[in-house]
């Protein structure tokens, strides 16, 4: 009988870790978005649904979902493409692969604010090094000063930073696929894209699929890259949508808006997830 304490006593710790930082401040927070609530204030009066509808009527909110989907689409197609990309190159037998290898996936342990401050020094506009080099063929990018390239820059970081997670992933998935079939596949085609179309892609299709989850769902809620290199701008350009979420409920103190925000981005997440799922469903059936 003292056995079977035993273990929910070891549980406890970890559910009690999930309760109080994980589910209690969900739920709360979805309270939060039907109220009138400003810090230092208290909550207000219930306004139901209203938090969400004035989301929809603002322009700000607006303009952070067209930066935030110009931002998701761009990044996670380059870092998809790349990842399967060299991922393909590596699964071969190709000299010091193992030192490449270890080289291309070191950016995937940096944090993103700290990879915002470095894009600030590299875009520098006066003393960066890029614009140094460019100043050799009398080039000069305002990389941090104008609307489009700030963008360009943060998407270079951003797929800087992450396409050694889609690399990985899709390296173990190529690697994994049986030598039997390249060998039968080598009978009918000596072309290695063909190989590639009909043999290895739909083979790791699953693993890429589950890569290009994750990745798009880390970048819905990407923040501390942004914020750091651009603070949002130059005035609203890169204002991604947790931006316009942290100005909201940090900055102004209205956890009301700010709470309908970040519930709205859980349910644009939780409905890919949803898409993403039962597509893989009908294809393995």
């Amino acid at each position: 009988m003292r056995k079977g304490y035993i273990k929910f006593v070891f549980l406890l710790p970890a559910v009690m870790w999930v309760l109080f930082f994980t589910i209690y401040p969900l739920v709360d927070s979805l309270r939060l978005s039907f109220f009138t609530y400003r810090l230092g204030m208290g909550v207000g009066e219930f306004v139901g649904f209203k938090n969400y509808l004035d989301l929809f009527k603002s322009p700000d909110f607006w303009n952070a979902c067209r930066v935030m989907f110009i931002y998701v689409v761009v990044a996670v197609s380059i870092e998809m493409g790349l990842g399967l990309g060299f991922a393909w190159v590596f699964s071969r037998e190709i000299k010091g692969k193992a030192f490449f290898r270890t080289v291309f996936t070191s950016p995937l342990f940096t944090t993103g604010v700290a990879v915002g401050y470095l894009g600030v020094t590299i875009f520098h506009e006066t003393g960066g090094p890029i614009n140094y080099l460019l100043g050799f063929i009398g080039k000069q990018v305002p990389w941090l000063s104008s609307g489009s390239w700030a963008m360009v820059s943060i998407i270079l970081l951003d797929v800087w930073r992450w396409t050694p997670f889609a690399f990985i992933i899709l390296l173990a998935a190529l690697q994994s696929v049986p030598e039997e079939m390249y060998e039968a596949a080598s009978l009918d085609t000596s072309s290695e894209l063909q190989i590639f179309r009909y043999i290895s892609f739909p083979t790791i299709l699953p693993a890429f699929t589950i890569a290009l989850l994750l990745r798009l769902i880390e970048a819905f809620k990407q923040f501390g890259l942004i914020f750091s290199l651009t603070e949002g701008g130059p005035g609203r350009t890169t204002e991604i949508y947790c931006v316009l979420n942290y100005r909201t409920s940090i900055k102004y103190f209205d956890f009301g808006h700010g709470s309908a925000m970040a519930f709205l981005l859980l349910l644009v997440v939780m409905v890919i997830i949803i898409q993403f799922f039962g597509r893989m469903r009908k294809i393995y059936e």
